[in-house]
């Protein structure tokens, strides 16, 4: 798409074309038309104060597009950018590679040397107060069974207090190796914990509240979807007062916002306020809260699991007993800042008020889920979660769409930049815009700055048209001929991803015997390990499902091949899923396309995302699933992924992948 650019406002600060010019040549790269592109509209969007949406392909340099104009608004304005990821891998890359270079770079042509901090929930620091006082206790009761558990948390219980006694920043990803969260419970606390800095006799020397003053004074604040959210519907500002947010991996942004806005309900939780009230309040009235627990265990294990789309009598009133009794603590504790002047006392009446508040108003949100004259009227779905070996069954309950919540409180208050390689769905970015909010009545842009790689004659899209459709009782045996066949013809250097743990490592059982390259399946270690290995030994293939649809960054020649198995359509008994395709028919949208159409395609142009990593890259993207090619709906998926080469031709990749292998360099 061609955009028209105004002229740079007057400014004494360089333009971003001369500071981009700067950062490309001190990084030891070269100039992109993409990159260009994207750095001017940028630009316009924060000079407008208009909304924009970036597709940038891999390889483009968006982070480098998206700080220089965030960098240099910044000084101009004198407000920090706040840069919302997805993952820890992204805010690391920021914070520890491409922030520090280009400071350096550009700190010579501006008033000073850019700044910059990392900024994380208050869960991840640790509580100095917390640590040396007498806190509730975080136990968990399925662990007092397993003596080898207790052991291994305390042996990690240990290690914080030997750390905490030499850290300088108390954030939790300096442990390494990290710690369980049954441990780390035992050192932090949440934002509705925690005394407040003027009230902790450790106020003064508080790791988050040292973050967040840093936070105040850099010109660019790296933060994560959940945080921003939190910032920006919450009543109090977690991050410092800014302008301007640049939401990278902004196909992640409605998933983490949603999953910020959830809230859950079980007998653990109402017991853990129990537990908290303890003797704080008179015993009869906690007791009536522990019956009401137990009513609810009860009812939980016997109910099936899934949505709840009416509510059940019993249901009904278990709910409001819970929510009642919660409140019966709640007003027997009396005033919220009562024994201020203790801290001790203080800290566990805050933790007591927290846990209650936790289960009265989500027994409360539960309750008025229900009633609404129409399907169309509803805002909020409440499901059973099953149950496992070491957890039980519990009720969840979330909006059926937050594109409201963001229209109003990201978009409403700040001027917002969104980026991914993937936010064009069927060629358009009205699919996402939707679910953000934009479209209605707000100025907004969107363009694709396209990508260095050339698609067509890299890669090929081979879709298996003459396989049989998917069907629920596992992989096919077709399918997995239809695998052996492609990494034999690979020489190993396949990235499988399935829609399921289930198919893979069915899949990799299955062929493990009969292909003579390795095969790692996700599980048999940790991610990135497996992940690493792949990488350094050209002939192994590794088989995986959702997280590495999304996380695998392998460039050059240990990769070769990438096979997915199906259009991944979220399950149809998914709750959430399915509650909110029902809601957009209710409405007289299309559900299916709305929601289960822009989630495969999502997914299917992350996982094709994997294969061009770096300039040299070549290969095949195989998609077994034939629906691809017949399907209704297969125009807008194929228009979602990258333009490679297509075929339904069999022969034509394995010749391909056999001519790479040949030519392949050794390991």
């Amino acid at each position: 798409m061609r955009v028209a650019f105004s002229a740079v406002p007057d400014s004494h600060l360089p333009s971003v074309d001369e500071l981009l010019s700067i950062a490309v040549n001190a990084l030891g790269g070269s100039e992109r038309q993409g990159q260009v592109t994207m750095v001017q509209a940028v630009r316009q969007s924060l000079d407008d104060k208009t909304h924009l949406a970036v597709q940038a392909g891999t390889g483009t340099g968006k982070s480098v597009a998206y700080l220089v104009p965030s960098i240099r608004h910044a000084m101009d304005s004198e407000k920090p950018v706040v840069i919302s990821t997805a993952t820890i891998a992204l805010q690391r890359q920021l914070v520890d590679r491409d922030l520090p270079r280009l400071s350096e770079a550009l700190g010579k042509e501006l008033p000073h040397e850019p700044t910059f901090a990392i900024l994380k929930g208050r869960r991840n620091y640790l509580c100095r107060y917390k640590a040396t006082a007498g806190w509730p206790e975080e136990d968990e009761q399925d662990q007092l069974f397993d003596p080898r558990e207790v052991s291994a948390t305390g042996r990690m219980v240990q290690r914080i207090q030997e750390w905490a006694e030499e850290t300088e920043t108390g954030d939790r990803d300096e442990l390494v190796p990290g710690v369980s969260e049954q441990a780390w419970r035992q050192f932090s606390v949440s934002a509705q914990e925690c005394l407040g800095a003027t009230r902790c006799p450790s106020g003064a020397e508080c790791f988050a509240e040292l973050a967040r003053a840093r936070a105040g004074e850099v010109d660019v604040v790296v933060t994560n979807h959940a945080l921003l959210a939190i910032d920006a519907m919450g009543e109090l500002p977690v991050l410092p007062e800014h302008e301007v947010v640049v939401v990278d991996e902004a196909h992640e942004l409605v998933d983490r916002v949603t999953s910020v806005v959830t809230s859950e309900l079980s007998d653990t939780s109402v017991m853990l306020a129990v537990r908290r009230v303890g003797r704080l309040i008179e015993q009869p009235i906690a007791d009536q809260l522990m019956e009401a627990g137990e009513d609810l265990k009860a009812l939980l294990a016997a109910a099936p699991p899934g949505r709840i789309d009416e509510l059940p009598e019993v249901l009904g009133l278990t709910l409001a007993l819970v929510r009642d009794t919660a409140w019966r603590c709640i007003t027997a504790l009396g005033p919220r800042n009562a024994d201020k002047d203790d801290p001790d006392k203080a800290g566990q009446r805050k933790a007591a008020f927290t846990a209650l508040d936790e289960v009265h108003d989500t027994a409360v949100r539960m309750l008025e889920a229900y009633g609404h004259a129409s399907e169309a009227d509803r805002a909020e779905v409440v499901w059973l979660d099953a149950g496992t070996d070491r957890r039980p069954p519990m009720l969840r309950v979330a909006p059926l769409s937050v594109s409201g919540m963001l229209r109003d409180k990201l978009f409403g208050e700040r001027t917002v930049v969104l980026t991914s390689a993937t936010l064009a769905l069927g060629g358009t970015f009205d699919p996402l815009a939707a679910q953000w909010g934009l479209g209605e009545g707000r100025s907004w842009q969107g363009i694709d700055v396209g990508s260095p790689f050339d698609h067509p004659r890299a890669g090929i899209l081979y879709v298996a048209k003459h396989l049989p459709q998917p069907g629920r009782d596992g992989l096919p045996q077709a399918y997995l001929d239809e695998i052996a066949e492609l990494i034999e013809a690979a020489g190993g250097r396949t990235l499988g991803l399935f829609s399921s743990m289930r198919a893979a490592k069915a899949a990799t059982e299955a062929l493990r015997e009969r292909l003579d390259v390795p095969l790692l399946c996700q599980g048999d270690d940790s991610t990135m390990l497996l992940v690493k290995q792949f990488a350094d030994d050209q002939p192994t293939c590794l088989f995986g499902t959702l997280s590495l649809w999304q996380g695998v960054d392998v460039p050059g020649p240990s990769l070769r091949l990438v096979i997915i198995d199906r259009v991944p359509f979220p399950r149809p008994d998914d709750p959430l899923t399915s509650a909110r395709q029902r809601h957009v028919a209710a409405k007289g949208g299309n559900g299916f396309m709305a929601v289960a159409a822009n989630h495969a395609a999502l997914l299917l142009a992350q996982g094709a995302g994997r294969l061009l990593r770096a300039q040299d890259d070549k290969g095949v993207i195989a998609v077994l699933d034939p629906r691809l090619a017949t399907a209704r709906y297969s125009g807008f998926l194929l228009g979602s992924l990258p333009p490679f080469w297509r075929t339904n031709d069999p022969a034509i990749p394995r010749a391909a992948l056999k001519r790479l292998t040949e030519t392949a360099p050794d390991d």
